[in-house]
């Protein structure tokens, strides 16, 4: 197998082990494919950590020990080398990026989300970052909380404006095995979108993004709870990007922790990626001013030269604690009069 090959089989690995081995031989287990200084960038209200004892502490242990049923499905499992700075040139380093579903039933609090006795589908995403002997170094990861606490009745955010729960496996195209022919030009349209498109917003015209040069008129654009998926460019662009950009309008990407791609998928993480100010209302909450650190995973699939689907997870918890509002102590009090 190629390098690529190796890391994504070793992910495998990772999950078939820490997804059904004894709670009490996660420490143990994770810590095989760790470096012994490895660090777990992740979601609020979980903290990042460093070390397979502090991530299982932290994570994989709560993780695992509130639900009574636990079963992954992954819809896309890439790997590539990162161009992810401004300035352009590979940097070297190997990531492994894949998204999908938890299928989960909850029988304990766990990350500060109450418990319902209901089977729920948990949206997750994790980009993992491999040294020269294919040891992880760097985990991110994100589950959609927003997301999670809508289908228990507790989300502390306004209906989406998108459609609710819509999160599906690529269509048409199988997003685990697919040939990394073309993989060197995917990353060049993705560097061109990003630095480019994303970061040509002229604080005036939504037009001065020529978005429509990158995305198809029915592009799926499966955005994160509490915005919901938009089914075409013209909704992407009426139920999230103008709000977004009202809020947020000097928001720019800056340099990414990575950015990979293979075939016709692209995808990036980084905690964080964006830097904004907000300074108009958004999500039903008046502007703070507060200058903002948002981070972001994302995964894209092109086709014929324009963007057809968009998998989008935002942290949140985490921008909205920077805007001063505690979303999850909201839910809590959500959870207490349901």
């Amino acid at each position: 197998m190629d390098r690529l090959s190796d890391i994504k089989h070793i992910t495998r690995s990772l999950w078939s082990t820490m997804d059904t081995c004894d709670p009490s031989s996660l420490t143990l287990e994770l810590g095989g494919f760790l470096d012994q200084n490895a660090v777990w960038q992740g979601f609020k209200p979980v903290q990042n950590c460093r070390g397979a004892s502090e991530i299982v502490d932290h994570f994989w242990r709560p993780l695992r020990e509130s639900f009574a049923h636990f079963e992954r499905e992954t819809h896309i499992l890439m790997a590539g080398v990162s161009d992810g700075k401004q300035a352009s040139g590979q940097d070297g380093r190997m990531w492994v990026g894949a998204t999908g579903y938890f299928h989960v039933t909850q029988t304990q609090p766990v990350f500060g989300v109450p418990a319902f006795p209901k089977s729920l589908k948990l949206r997750w995403a994790e980009f993992l970052e491999f040294d020269e002997t294919n040891k992880i170094t760097r985990i991110q990861f994100m589950i959609d909380v927003i997301d999670w606490l809508e289908q228990i009745n507790c989300s502390p955010l306004p209906r989406p404006k998108g459609a609710a729960h819509v999160y599906p496996a690529p269509t048409g195209i199988n997003g685990m095995d697919f040939p990394n022919t073309g993989s060197e030009a995917t990353l060049h349209y993705a560097r061109n979108f990003i630095f480019g498109g994303l970061n040509a917003f002229d604080s005036a015209d939504l037009s001065s993004m020529k978005m429509a040069d990158f995305f198809h008129p029915n592009v799926k654009w499966y955005g994160p709870g509490g915005i919901g998926a938009c089914m075409s460019f013209k909704e992407f662009e009426t139920l999230h990007q103008r709000p977004w950009l009202v809020a947020f309008p000097d928001r720019k990407v800056q340099d990414l922790d990575n950015l990979i791609a293979e075939g016709a998928f692209f995808a990036g993480s980084s905690m964080p990626g964006v830097h904004a100010t907000h300074t108009g209302p958004y999500l039903g909450h008046r502007a703070s001013g507060q200058p903002l650190a948002i981070n972001g995973i994302d995964f894209w699939i092109i086709q014929n030269n324009q963007i057809t689907e968009n998998w989008v997870f935002v942290d949140m918890i985490d921008l909205f604690d920077q805007m001063g509002v505690d979303l999850m102590q909201s839910a809590r009090y959500l959870a207490e009069v349901v």
